[in-house]
């Protein structure tokens, strides 16, 4: 053999080794890359059971939002209510003092008559008495 038919010999074997190590690399390529796929098939499993899940937890939010502003509603009203019964209390007080003082004026006012009453009644029976003593004085001096 030549020198020449030495070279091509290892040549051939240098590019064969070269395409045996690219086949292998290839081969392992090939395997992280369906590796790869798998992962993002359960990732893209995963994304869709998140997406679900937030939109069932985003609806429940908007139920709950909804029941807030109902019970914030039945609340306001509650609050007006109660509001309301407080003036209708105080306007019942207003009333019941109002009641109170013309019932006071009218007490003082009666007591006044009484006493005025009761002084015309003394002047009376002074006046009674005066005159029975002044008949029975004339009456003795007869």
């Amino acid at each position: 053999m030549s020198l020449t038919g030495i070279s091509l010999l290892i040549i051939a074997l240098s590019f064969l080794l070269l395409v045996i190590y690219v086949v292998k690399t290839l081969k392992a390529a090939s395997s992280t890359m369906t590796t790869v796929a798998g992962t993002l098939d359960k990732i893209e499993g995963q994304m869709q059971g998140i997406t679900s899940e937030s939109e069932l937890l985003l609806q429940k939010t908007n139920r709950i939002a909804e029941d807030v502003e109902n019970k914030t509603q039945t609340l306001n009203g509650f609050v007006d209510t109660i509001n309301n019964v407080g003036s209708t209390v105080g306007n019942v007080n207003t009333s019941l003092q109002g009641m109170a003082e013309s019932v006071a004026h009218a007490a003082n006012q009666r007591d006044e008559q009484v006493v005025k009453a009761m002084r015309w009644g003394d002047a009376a029976i002074e006046l009674y008495l005066k005159w029975k003593t002044k008949k029975s004085a004339t009456g003795r001096k007869e």
